[in-house]
C-alpha cells in the first residue's frame, strides 16, 4: 500500500521495552510455577496477603492461580460496606454528571464499618491452615506473613469497563454507561488505590502483572525496583495505546503501523503517565507496569527536586496524538481556569495546553472569538444547539487559522478551541487531561450512538471573551524565539503563553545536539526526520535510539544527553520538539 503521509517505511516501536539489568531471579512465569515458588520458599508463611488493584478480575484467579494452594481464601471485599453504604457515601465526590466527579481522599478503611474489619480478622483467626486473603485493599487491612501486590495497566481496567466484563468495586454494574465507570474509576477508586500502593510497596514480597490474570507474571520486590532504579538513570519510552473516536482519521494508521481495517483512530497517549504502562525485560521475558509507579517510588530522580517539590507524586507533561486527518473536526471546547478546578473538581491546576502541529492537509484549528462578536447571541445559539433547535454557526464567532507542519498554537485554559478536520496534532499540555468542556459537537452522535456529554454551563463560566482575533494572533499562534544558532544547530522556544508552567523547545540540527535537564524531568519526541541517538556524554546508560513520532522521556537524573540524527537520517536535519517546566 503506497504512503499517504510519510515517504519512508516508519519504524515507531509500539512496544517499547526497558532491558533490565543484573536482576536476581528475574520473571516467574505461569500461575502454577509461581504458586510453586511460592510453596517451596515460604513454606511457612500461614497468612498469605494478595493485594489487588480495582479492576483484577477474581474469579479468573480463583480458577487459575489459587487452585495451586492447599489453602483457605478469604475475600476481604465480602467484610465491606453494601453497596448502597457505599454509594451513599461517595455521593458528593461522584455527582450526577455522567463525566466529571470531586477529587477524593477516601481510605479504604473508610469503606468498613469497624464491625466489619473486626469480622474480617476474626474469620481469618478461625482459619487452622493456610489461607489466601486477597481483594482491593487487602495488603492495608491485614498484616500478612507474606504480601503478593496484583498490578495492572489503567488502559486494561478501561477495556474491561467497555467489554462490560468488569463492574466498579462492590457494584454490579456491568452494563452501566462506560463513561460512568471510568468516572468512578478515576475519581474514587483509583484515588484510594493509589494510597494503599504508595503504603504498600515497601512491605511487599512480590510484585505481579495481573493484565491477564490467567497467566501471572510475578518478580521480587528487589528485582521490580531494580527496573525503576535503572528507568530513571536513562532515556525511555511507555507504551502507547490508541483509541478509535467520532472525528478519528487515518495518519496514525499509516505512521504508527495500525490496524488498517479499523474504521479510524483518533486519540493515542502516548506520553501520558497516569494512564501508559511500562514494559521491562528481563531476558527474553517482559513484564507490564503502570508507568505512574515510577512517579511514587522514584519522583525526585525522574522529576527533579523543583518539579517534585512543586507537583508532589504527579507528572505533570502529557504528550498526545489528536488525528483528525480524513476525519472531523474535535468538539468546540474549553479547559477550566485554575481557581474553577480547584473549586469544582478538587483539582491542584488545570489543563493548559497547545498544538504542535505535525501534519495537516489543509487543516486548521478553531482559536479564540471573533473580534467585535455578541456575547449574548453566541451564548443564546450555543443553548439552542443543545437543544437541538438548531446547529450552532462556530464561523460566526470563532476564529479559524489554516496551519501547517510545525505550527505551535499555545491554548490557556479559559480559550475556546478545537483542532479542524485534516489536522495531525501533538498535543502538548498539563496533565488533568478529563476535563474538557465540550460547547459544540457538531450535531454528531458519539460511537456509542448517543450524543457526547456537553458541559455548556461549565464551559460558559470559564471562556475568557477577552481573548478574541488581535490577542491570539498577538500572543497565541507561533510565538517563536530564536534561543540559539550555529552552524548546524538551531534552537526556538516555540511558546507556551506565559500563564502556562511548560516551556517547549525545538531543535532543528544536522549534528550532535547538546542538552542538559536543568532540574526538570524532559518530554521529547522527534517530530521530523527518521531517526536520531540519545547517548551519554559521560556513558551513563546505554545509546537509546528514537524513531519519527515517538515520544521519550529524559528523566532529570541523567542530567546531560545528546541527540544526533542517525540510521537513514545520518548527517541529515531532523526536529525534536522538548517539554519541561519552567522554574
Amino acid at each position: 500500500m503506497k504512503n499517504r503521509y510519510i515517504d519512508f517505511e516508519n519504524t515507531f516501536e509500539k512496544f517499547p521495552k526497558v532491558d533490565v539489568k543484573d536482576y536476581e531471579q528475574g520473571i516467574i512465569n505461569t500461575n502454577e510455577t509461581i504458586a510453586k515458588h511460592i510453596r517451596d520458599n515460604h513454606n511457612d508463611a500461614r497468612i498469605i496477603v494478595v493485594e489487588c488493584y480495582p479492576g483484577v478480575d477474581y474469579e479468573t484467579l480463583n480458577k487459575t492461580f489459587f487452585k495451586y494452594f492447599e489453602a483457605d481464601r478469604v475475600c476481604v471485599d465480602d467484610y465491606a460496606l453494601d453497596p448502597q453504604a457505599i454509594n451513599e457515601k461517595i455521593a458528593h465526590h461522584l455527582t450526577d454528571d455522567r463525566v466529571f466527579g470531586i477529587m477524593s481522599h477516601f481510605e479504604i478503611e473508610d469503606f468498613y464499618a469497624d464491625s466489619g474489619i473486626r469480622r474480617l480478622r476474626e474469620e481469618i483467626g478461625t482459619k487452622k491452615g493456610r489461607v489466601i486473603v486477597y481483594g482491593f485493599g487487602a495488603g492495608k487491612l491485614i498484616d500478612g506473613d507474606l504480601t503478593l501486590y496484583l498490578d495492572l495497566a489503567r488502559f486494561t481496567i478501561k477495556k474491561r469497563y467497555r467489554a462490560k466484563t468488569l463492574s466498579n468495586w462492590r457494584m454490579s454494574d456491568y452494563d452501566l454507561d462506560p463513561l460512568r465507570k471510568e468516572k468512578r474509576g478515576f475519581f474514587i477508586e483509583w484515588r484510594t488505590a493509589d494510597r494503599i500502593k504508595k503504603n504498600l510497596f515497601d512491605r511487599m514480597d512480590y510484585y505481579l502483572d495481573a493484565n491477564d490474570e490467567s497467566d501471572l507474571k510475578m518478580v521480587t520486590k528487589t528485582d521490580f525496583f531494580k527496573a525503576l532504579d535503572q528507568t530513571v538513570n536513562q532515556p525511555f519510552s511507555m507504551v502507547p495505546y490508541f483509541d478509535p473516536g467520532v472525528w478519528g482519521g487515518q495518519w496514525m494508521k499509516e505512521v504508527c503501523d495500525l490496524d488498517r481495517e479499523k474504521e479510524n483512530y483518533a486519540w493515542s497517549f502516548n506520553g501520558v503517565m497516569e494512564e501508559n504502562s511500562m514494559h521491562y525485560r528481563y531476558g527474553a521475558d517482559h513484564l507490564e507496569s503502570p508507568a505512574i509507579n515510577l512517579v511514587f517510588f522514584r519522583p525526585t530522580e525522574l522529576l527533579g527536586a523543583p518539579v517534585h517539590g512543586r507537583f508532589g507524586t504527579e507528572f505533570p507533561i502529557r504528550f498526545d496524538f489528536l488525528d483528525t486527518m480524513e476525519g472531523g473536526n474535535l468538539s468546540l471546547q474549553v479547559h477550566p481556569l485554575t481557581e474553577y478546578i480547584q473549586d469544582k473538581f478538587g483539582m491542584a491546576y488545570t489543563q493548559d495546553e497547545s498544538y504542535y502541529i505535525l501534519d495537516s492537509k489543509n487543516g486548521g484549528v478553531y482559536l479564540g472569538l471573533k473580534d467585535g462578536i455578541d456575547r449574548e447571541a453566541m451564548i443564546t445559539d450555543l443553548k439552542d444547539a443543545e437543544a437541538g433547535k438548531k446547529t450552532f454557526d462556530a464561523g460566526r464567532y470563532i476564529n479559524h487559522y489554516s496551519v501547517k507542519p510545525h505550527d505551535h498554537v499555545s491554548i490557556p485554559a479559559g480559550t475556546i478551541h478545537c483542532s479542524a478536520t485534516n489536522t495531525m496534532v501533538l498535543e502538548i499540555s498539563a496533565t488533568p487531561y478529563i476535563f474538557t468542556f465540550k460547547m459544540w459537537d457538531w450535531g454528531r452522535l458519539g460511537s456509542d450512538g448517543v450524543p457526547r456529554p456537553i458541559h455548556l454551563e461549565h464551559g460558559l463560566a470559564n471562556i475568557q471573551w477577552d481573548r478574541t482575533t488581535s490577542f491570539v494572533e498577538k500572543e497565541l499562534i507561533n510565538p517563536l524565539k530564536t534561543i540559539r544558532e550555529e552552524p548546524g544547530v538551531k534552537e526556538e522556544s516555540t511558546g507556551l503563553h506565559e500563564r502556562q508552567f511548560i516551556e517547549t523547545r525545538r531543535h532543528t540540527f544536522n549534528k550532535k545536539t547538546h542538552h542538559e535537564t536543568d532540574g526538570s524531568v524532559n518530554m521529547m519526541m522527534l517530530v521530523e526526520g527518521q531517526e536520531a541517538l540519545v547517548e551519554s556524554p559521560q556513558r551513563r546508560f546505554e545509546s537509546f535510539t528514537v524513531h519519527y513520532a515517538e515520544s521519550f522521556i529524559v528523566p532529570d537524573h541523567v542530567k546531560s544527553f545528546t541527540i544526533t540524527p542517525s540510521g537513514p537520517s545520518r548527517n541529515k536535519t531532523v526536529k525534536t520538539i522538548k517539554a519541561y517546566v519552567r522554574h
